[in-house]
């Protein structure tokens, strides 16, 4: 028997142990906002937040979960009441597919409860290992942005820019 606390709530499960938790989730708990993409932790649609951490579930088995609390999309509000960058991310059209939006909001969500107000530069870094393959990370990029308080970065001229800049000082 598994004991999981997930989104708050503790379940106890009859599953093999070595079930990543990506399938517990989806298939024993009915929770699918994370989406199985890669199965090898490249993508990150599966990302949840296990104690605190962004996690791809689908390459953690149940049994190494422990005490630790799971939380999924499903935590930070619904449909009819989304959480505040479930909201950001419908106000900056972040998705075009969607299939990647649930781990994006997982990833973001996890930084933002250990840091309300990033940098840029940590958002970038934080967000780094999950794809959107529809290239709309620069509107998943505006939704964190929204969300934090920090401000659109500014465009670069020909001369600020560091490429630009660089071919016309030599």
């Amino acid at each position: 028997m598994i004991s999981l606390n997930v989104n708050g709530v503790q379940h106890a499960l009859d599953i093999d142990p070595s079930t990543p938790l990506l399938y517990v989730l989806r298939n024993d708990l009915k929770l699918h906002g994370a989406k199985f993409g890669c199965g090898l932790g490249q993508c990150g649609a599966c990302t949840v937040i296990v104690d605190g951490e962004a996690t791809f579930s689908c390459l953690v088995p149940v049994s190494a979960i422990g005490t630790r609390p799971v939380r999924t999309l499903e935590s930070l509000g619904s449909a009819t009441h989304p959480g505040a960058l479930q909201q950001s991310f419908i106000k900056h059209q972040a998705a075009q597919c969607g299939y990647c939006i649930a781990g994006m909001i997982m990833r973001a969500q996890a930084l933002l409860d250990r840091n309300p107000h990033p940098t840029e530069q940590q958002v970038r870094a934080h967000m780094e290992p999950n794809l959107c393959r529809c290239g709309t990370h620069m509107r998943i990029l505006a939704a964190i942005r929204d969300v934090a308080g920090l401000p659109a970065p500014q465009a670069s001229t020909p001369a600020t820019h560091p490429i630009t800049a660089a071919k016309t000082a030599s």
